[in-house]
């Protein structure tokens, strides 16, 4: 287990956090880390629409394999590159290994012959903070609940 997922008292997810902030301590009892917690009073949260373009979420989208030849992913390659008016966005950013990133260069998937098996996009609700942690099958009710599904393209 990675972290606990925090729920504010509505059951709306928040956060995850790692496991020492969510145990709790006693002089005498031993408790087993909890995978969810969730706040007895309401915290107004300010409303987040997007999820940060990070390269660590961008390889969680793309469960850190490449998006041309499906190996291990350790870089992020821009689709239509920055240098051809290629944008920083998610909608152009994908998981690539650093064989293919560095076969495609500059140029654009048609010239050479190249296409994605999945068309990428922003990710949806609550994605943002689960990146970083493996999901745990205890948090899945709370994720699905409020609109945040299964992120990784496939």
């Amino acid at each position: 287990m990675s972290g606990a997922l925090v729920l504010n008292a509505t059951y709306e997810p928040l956060c995850v956090v790692p496991l020492r902030r969510a145990v709790l301590h006693s002089a005498r009892l031993v408790i087993e880390a909890p995978t969810v917690v969730r706040l007895s009073r309401f915290v107004r949260v300010p409303y987040r629409s997007r999820v940060p373009l990070t390269r660590r979420a961008v390889m969680h989208r793309d469960g850190l394999r490449c998006a041309y030849c499906q190996r291990r992913a350790d870089t992020i390659d821009h689709v239509v590159p920055r240098s051809r008016g290629g944008k920083h966005e998610w909608v152009n950013v994908v998981a690539a290994c650093a064989t293919c990133n560095h076969r495609k260069a500059d140029r654009l998937l048609a010239e050479l012959g190249w296409s994605l098996p999945f068309t990428p996009r922003e990710p949806a609700g609550y994605a943002g903070f689960t990146v970083g942690y493996v999901r745990e099958p205890a948090w899945e009710p709370y994720l699905d609940a409020w609109g945040n599904g299964d992120q990784v393209a496939s």
